[in-house]
């Protein structure tokens, strides 16, 4: 697994690099990733969106801020992703913040469909589900994992399967309101108990 990490982070982004690359390619009408689809070019143009405007309104809690100065020791915090990821769009903009607030956190972000032996080593209830936050430590060891989305969002999740059996325009609209009504907060209580 050392080895695949190291390869991924050879070829992983600063945020401003992802940022730029998911813009250049909806430039040319397109998104990340080999599958090109009109509802991934959609779902990634929505989330160009929700990212900009979650980096100039998101407000990290006074108890983040606090508690992030407490990490002393380097971290990489290595996040796979895809530009069309409505949850990556969401909990992108928090982990930047965050991480722009201690400079022992570097955040470094890879395309999952790049880099899917990294995704297999990281899944999730078997599913190559993001966006996927590993913490690595200075020698590139695993220190913890967070993903794809909150602890909230992820029981809303839950429920909705048990109820439902799958999850269908309805659920995905209600679960963008809920991220809109929470502004990153439980994403933050989510990474601070990571952090303990």
């Amino acid at each position: 697994m050392k080895n695949t990490i190291q390869n991924s982070l050879e070829k992983a982004l600063s945020y401003n690099e992802y940022k730029n690359l998911v813009s250049s390619l909806l430039a040319e009408g397109k998104s990340t990733g080999p599958n090109q689809s009109d509802d991934l070019l959609h779902y990634s143009k929505l989330n160009d969106k929700r990212m900009k405007r979650l980096d100039k309104t998101l407000q990290l809690t006074e108890e983040t801020l606090a508690k992030i100065k407490e990490v002393k020791e380097p971290q990489t915090w290595l996040v796979i992703t895809e530009g069309w990821c409505g949850d990556a769009a969401q909990n992108l903009p928090v982990l930047n913040k965050i991480a722009a607030e201690n400079p022992n956190i570097h955040l470094k972000l890879v395309l999952r469909d790049e880099n899917l032996a990294l995704m297999d080593e990281f899944l999730t209830n078997g599913s190559r589900s993001i966006p996927k936050l590993i913490t690595l430590n200075k020698e590139n060891e695993v220190l913890n994992t967070w993903g794809p989305r909150p602890t909230t969002a992820t029981q809303m999740v839950a429920d909705y399967k048990e109820k439902h059996g799958s999850l269908d325009a309805d659920f995905k609209t209600d679960l963008q309101v809920w991220y809109n009504k929470n502004k990153g907060e439980n994403m933050q209580e989510d990474i601070l108990s990571m952090l303990e």
